[in-house]
């Protein structure tokens, strides 16, 4: 194993990556509005293209809202969506480029010269807004919760219920403290000879 060359230290490690697990059982300990705001108050700083910022998150707390989600979720998700005590809906803004002469100050202009077309800023908030989901990912286990992060959802359904034309899906992340059994067993992943090449 090479000598340790991270400047983070091996808790911090452990939290973030090597402990830290997609939960499937939550415990009903709440999670307070507090405690989300702290966390993208620090993923807020993903790095994005313009640093146009597309992410878009909706907290679903009440139980009206808790099962209108319920019934798009695939059926295997729809019991940890039911019981975890938050669940965010994240979703890219495909207009992200209005707010660009705000967060992009010394060329505004990008909004026009780069995001006119529809079809260019759907591809950059897609992958833009992937980019600042993972962040949040990793935003929840700094906070000492687990998250929950899927896929497997009606994507058009959900967006009619929660979003509009204007917003697209990403993914649902059920949050909260782990419950009973919370972890799959964890799962083989690719050596770094397999993934990195150097040329």
């Amino acid at each position: 194993m090479p000598p340790m060359t991270l400047a983070l230290d091996s808790a911090a490690q452990d939290l973030l990556f090597r402990e830290a697990r997609t939960a499937n059982t939550f415990s009903d300990e709440p999670v307070t509005d507090e405690q989300i705001q702290a966390v993208y108050d620090l993923v807020k700083y993903a790095p994005t293209a313009f640093n146009g910022s597309p992410l878009r998150v909706v907290l679903v707390r009440s139980e009206e809202a808790r099962e209108r989600l319920v019934a798009h979720m695939a059926e295997g998700n729809q019991p940890k969506t039911r019981t975890a005590p938050l669940v965010a809906i994240l979703a890219a803004d495909n207009e992200f480029h209005e707010e660009l002469p705000t967060l992009f100050p010394h060329f505004p202009q990008a909004k026009d010269v780069f995001f006119s077309e529809r079809s260019a800023r759907e591809g950059a908030a897609s992958v833009n807004g992937a980019l600042q989901a993972a962040y949040f990912i990793l935003g929840i286990r700094a906070a000492g919760l687990a998250a929950g992060p899927m896929t497997g959802f009606d994507f058009a359904g959900v967006q009619k219920e929660f979003l509009d034309d204007d917003h697209t899906p990403l993914m649902v992340v059920n949050i909260g403290k782990p419950g009973e059994n919370p972890w799959f067993p964890r799962s083989p992943r690719l050596s770094y000879d397999e993934v990195v090449t150097t040329v």
